[in-house]
């Protein structure tokens, strides 16, 4: 007896999670990511009136990197017109207790790489992402994108090129990661600038995402700790007013969330050195359209 094969809905579902780390890591932002999604279900739901599908998950992946491709030239319209620096939207990423192989990996969707992910073109960042992030052979990827592997190949050793040279690989253990955090935000909210300069790198950068919408640090990144230390002390970043703050897992890192009334009104996350003894980065998003995921 010929087995019955799963249902449209089923095996979209089952490939959803993986859809949404790749495309999302070429995209940046939750909405953008959910519209290509679902583009992906309607030609998937339209193809599968026709012949069997032998391998879903390619046909997806496939359509789902086109459509990001074809999305990003949109996307970085939008972003040409926005208000100060433009940070990825923040994304919950902590892990279903049974997940073994979770989609969204920390070194997938850090903060710090998907900026520079940004300088990509849209061919290499989906190079990078599926080769990098989640493993696809070059073959694969060939395939994927109707391109020859030798292509793909140089596309490749570009990106990670690039990559590499603006951000180093190093291990972080999560551990120390969110000790660094909790001592920083601490000092943030003791009003500590003694506290936080001794935390932070001689030349560490804050990037603020207000949007227009929400606080920030002005037009660009701000550079030198002391105007960092004192910005930090002096914003609502500080408890008052009903302020708390949560540690979770935000875009694969520990992270922190100023909430009021229960509604998350900032995140900040931050960057470490590579001896991980110091913030070499702080990264704030406050424009409250790119938090309500978080709720």
């Amino acid at each position: 007896m010929n087995a019955v094969p799963d249902p449209p809905a089923a095996v979209f579902d089952e490939h959803r999670e993986l859809l949404f780390g790749i495309v999302y890591g070429m995209l940046g932002t939750v909405a953008d990511t959910e519209d290509v999604l679902q583009d992906v279900w309607l030609a998937w739901e339209r193809r599968s009136h026709g012949a069997p599908i032998e391998h879903a998950r390619a046909y997806l992946v496939r359509v789902g990197v086109n459509a990001a491709i074809a999305r990003q030239e949109a996307v970085k319209r939008r972003r040409e017109t926005y208000i100060g620096p433009w940070l990825p939207e923040p994304l919950l990423t902590e892990a279903a207790p049974d997940a073994a192989e979770p989609a969204l990996r920390a070194e997938s969707v850090s903060l710090a790489l998907m900026v520079v992910l940004e300088s990509l073109t849209p061919a290499e960042r989906a190079v990078f992402v599926l080769a990098e992030v989640f493993g696809y052979a070059h073959g694969e990827i060939a395939a994927l994108l109707g391109r020859s592997p030798a292509s793909v190949r140089q596309t490749a050793h570009r990106a990670r090129s690039h990559v590499q040279a603006r951000r180093p690989k190093f291990a972080v253990d999560p551990a120390v990661h969110r000790q660094v955090t909790e001592r920083f935000m601490a000092a943030v909210a003791g009003g500590d600038i003694d506290g936080l300069l001794g935390l932070m790198a001689p030349d560490v950068v804050l990037t603020c995402d207000g949007g227009g919408l929400g606080p920030a640090a002005g037009p660009r990144p701000m550079r030198d700790a002391e105007r960092i230390a004192a910005l930090l002390v002096s914003r609502r970043f500080r408890r008052s007013g009903g302020l708390e703050v949560e540690f979770r897992p935000v875009n694969g890192s520990p992270a922190a969330l100023m909430c009021r009334e229960g509604r998350v009104v900032g995140v900040l996350m931050l960057d470490l050195t590579p001896d991980l003894e110091r913030v070499a980065a702080v990264y704030a998003v406050t424009n409250p359209q790119k938090l309500t995921t978080l709720h």
